[in-house]
């Protein structure tokens, strides 16, 4: 039997990948708010943890701030500081020491823009949080509130300035926290995407107006991160493929970006799509991104991460055997099977290594 296509190695850069079949990024809001918060703690290493022994070839944390104005919520993980990146070289060490099949691990670096100070989704209050009861300010391109959030700041260039040398500052921690990579978060209508987004930036300033002006503040935030990693080290980039709202991000615009991106240093694409405005209208369905990944890694020239409704074995095998994505990341169906990799190796036929731990459990084809 010929081997599976998602359980071929990839490499990118010197980092090679022991398969095709990954960890989305997935926010969990469980860092606790005190003392600053921010710091990944046990819920993290367990959730993460749970993934490397369960067979992924590549875990991306969840969206991890560059600066405390930068997060989602009161409750996200950042990197701006030495004692969050002391927690997540916890969870790197951990997860190195117990990947039976040689998994790696990066950190998803992440600025919210004007969707930050938000509530949890698991709390009994939604919408923006106020100063009061620990929220702050949110800063995005301009001044206009994305619907049901608080009206934010628009960004001075002093502002754009920080917000670069913040991710710069977050990739370095990551370097040292040990991550095998990083990807930056240009997606999901949060900072780099707002940029992008013609129905988000009215700037008139270099930083708006044509695709190339809106496109800067994401390049330029690669150019920062690309200059303090490692040449060796591979760097992802996620994207909205398309803003599913007339006027916005379109396909052809992304494979733009997508080729940009590539010529500034980013490795892999992972792409998704939406979330930059409350109007959109998105035909979701099993693989409905796939076709997105595959033009951008076809007319960009760029290897991709296809994500969204993609779970089954058979399906993500589809995924990548037929050039549609050079990898899958899983979110929604690896919360609900942490050993995802393990099942789909033995339902396509591949002798995927187990955690000596578990190795009692190997299902047999006959007993």
């Amino acid at each position: 039997m010929a081997q599976p296509a998602l359980f071929s190695p990839l490499q990118l850069r010197s980092l090679t990948l022991p398969h095709r079949g990954w960890v989305s990024p997935m926010c969990q809001y469980s860092c606790s708010p005190d003392g600053g918060g921010g710091v990944p703690n046990d819920w993290h290493l367990v959730h993460l943890g749970a993934f490397a022994t369960g067979g992924a070839a590549l875990i991306l944390t969840e969206a991890s701030a560059v600066s405390p104005e930068g997060r989602i919520s009161p409750r996200d993980a950042g990197l701006y500081t030495d004692e969050q990146a002391a927690a997540w070289e916890r969870i790197v060490d951990f997860v190195h020491r117990n990947s039976a099949v040689g998994g790696k691990i990066g950190v998803q670096l992440a600025h919210a823009g004007r969707k930050a100070s938000t509530y949890w989704p698991f709390a009994e209050e939604s919408g923006s949080v106020a100063e009061s009861d620990g929220g702050w300010i949110a800063r995005g391109p301009g001044d206009e509130a994305f619907a049901g959030l608080a009206r934010p700041v628009a960004m001075s260039e002093a502002d754009i300035q920080t917000v670069i040398s913040d991710f710069a500052a977050a990739a370095t921690r990551a370097v040292d926290a040990g991550f095998d990579t990083m990807e930056i978060h240009g997606a999901h209508g949060y900072l780099l995407h707002e940029f992008q987004s013609p129905l988000v930036n009215k700037r008139d300033d270099s930083w708006g107006g044509s695709e190339t002006g809106r496109n800067r503040l994401m390049l330029a935030v690669i150019d920062a991160v690309r200059a303090v990693i490692p040449d060796s080290m591979p760097l992802l980039l996620r994207i909205s493929a398309t803003d599913w709202a007339e006027g916005g991000v379109d396909i052809d615009a992304s494979v733009r970006l997508a080729r940009a991106a590539s010529e500034h240093g980013v490795d892999l694409v992972d792409v998704s799509s939406g979330g930059a405005v409350a109007h959109q209208r998105i035909n979701a369905g099993p693989g409905y991104q796939t076709g997105f990944s595959e033009k951008i890694r076809r007319e960009a020239g760029v290897p991709t991460g296809a994500v969204g409704f993609l779970t089954s074995p058979g399906q993500a095998e589809h995924t990548v055997a037929t050039g549609q994505a050079d990898g899958v990341f899983m979110a929604r169906a690896a919360l609900r099977d942490p050993h995802w990799w393990l099942r789909a190796a033995f339902e396509l036929g591949f002798p995927l290594d187990w955690a000596p731990q578990y190795q009692r459990a190997i299902p047999r084809h006959s007993f």
